[in-house]
């Protein structure tokens, strides 16, 4: 495996009852608070009169920021910086989801600094400081309650792109499984593809001799695999949430890339289509990363074959290792369908017609991916093979 360096200093509250904690962790970074939401679930389930009945008892100065989109929005973050610099606010709670949180960490980074949010997102401007930001996570996803990446969406350039810094990782982040019941099917679905397909990027690297991770990775997967049926059937089962809800924070909380660094080609691709199509995020990784493993698998047959019958329990009695992990790829494709994830472009009727703008926008900073880099004629084909 590669030398590495690890931290990770986010204080997670997890299960029931948990919300109490933000009367501990909040009173130490000041009165002046800005809590941010999207399209207002939390309104609906009864989490925000929770939170707001405790800013109450803790006197707390109350600012808000709703509408966060699915796939964060620039233009939002920047309405979250211009609050923060007026009101002078001390810390930024973020109640939702992974774009939520997304989002609060570009409020966090650009409420110090002079220059355009945008410009931290594409690496123009470099972060020097950030506001303490908190969360209540409210869906089984990205994994953002615990690391230091965001994605962030500019909808008037048709552009979608990963960033990350450490100053952005939330001081802390309360976990009860109890606030994803109310998530629906689809998001649901979305949501464990999302967290398997983490894994994925993580299981795909160029590093060698990683086997205490690839069994972290495995087990992972082979968990959400085994919970994702009974949990579709089931949305209110504290015991499959709080499964799943765990899962996301460890998919991608670091634990999964010690000693490696992940391939990460099909979020990018990913992050091109959802910009210009604006389609949820794990549906379109649930199209794409089958194909992506396709494309790939004769780059390291062996690692697929490997995943195959240790993951999707493929028999290898009488196969070779190409016909082993080709197995294993559709019946990842098949178990994803089974929950009901899209597997073709199509199913979002996106068809070959902005193909070029999909490629050109995937190529933006040239070619990437570790596992296999990616050239303009790859991620063409791959898109090809996903319509």
């Amino acid at each position: 495996m590669n030398s590495f360096s690890f931290y990770n200093p986010v204080r997670l509250h997890f299960g029931k009852g948990q919300i109490s904690q933000l009367e501990t962790e909040l009173p130490q970074y000041g009165q002046n608070i800005l809590v941010v939401y999207g399209g207002g679930s939390i309104k609906k389930n009864g989490l925000y009169d929770e939170v707001m009945a405790i800013l109450k008892n803790l006197k707390m100065n109350v600012f808000e920021l709703s509408g966060v989109e699915p796939n964060p929005r620039v233009e939002t973050a920047r309405k979250g910086i211009e609050i923060c610099k007026k009101e002078s606010i001390d810390i930024v709670l973020a109640v939702g989801g992974g774009s939520v949180i997304d989002c609060s960490k570009l409020i966090v980074a650009g409420a110090k600094i002079d220059e355009d949010a945008w410009d931290i997102v594409i690496h123009k401007t470099a972060i020097v400081d950030a506001l303490p930001l908190g969360t209540i996570l409210t869906i089984s996803a990205t994994g953002s309650e615990m690391n230091a990446g965001s994605v962030i969406t500019n909808f008037e350039t048709k552009e979608k792109y990963g960033w990350g810094n450490p100053l952005v990782m939330p001081k802390f982040s309360i976990l009860d499984p109890t606030y994803t019941f109310t998530v629906p099917k689809n998001h649901t679905v979305y949501g464990m593809v999302d967290i398997m397909s983490h894994v994925f990027e993580q299981y795909f690297h160029d590093a060698t001799n990683t086997p205490i991770t690839d069994e972290m990775c495995e087990g992972v997967l082979r968990t959400v695999i085994n919970t994702a049926p009974k949990l579709i059937e089931d949305l209110n089962n504290y015991k499959l949430r709080e499964t799943i809800l765990l899962a996301g924070t460890i998919g991608l909380n670091g634990f999964l890339s010690m000693g490696s660094r992940g391939d990460w080609a099909t979020h990018n691709i990913e992050h091109s289509v959802s910009a210009v199509y604006d389609i949820p995020h794990g549906g379109g990784l649930a199209i794409l990363f089958p194909n992506w493993m396709r494309y790939n698998v004769a780059v390291n047959p062996e690692r697929f074959a490997g995943l195959a019958t240790r993951v999707f329990n493929v028999n290898p009695n009488g196969k070779s290792t190409e016909e082993i992990a080709n197995e294993g790829i559709n019946r990842l494709s098949e178990f994803w369908k089974s929950i009901g994830a899209p597997s073709r472009l199509a199913d979002y009727n996106i068809d070959d017609s902005e193909l070029e703008t999909l490629v050109e926008k995937s190529m933006i900073n040239g070619p990437f991916g570790r596992f296999k880099v990616l050239q303009a004629e790859d991620v063409r084909e791959i898109l090809k093979m996903s319509l």
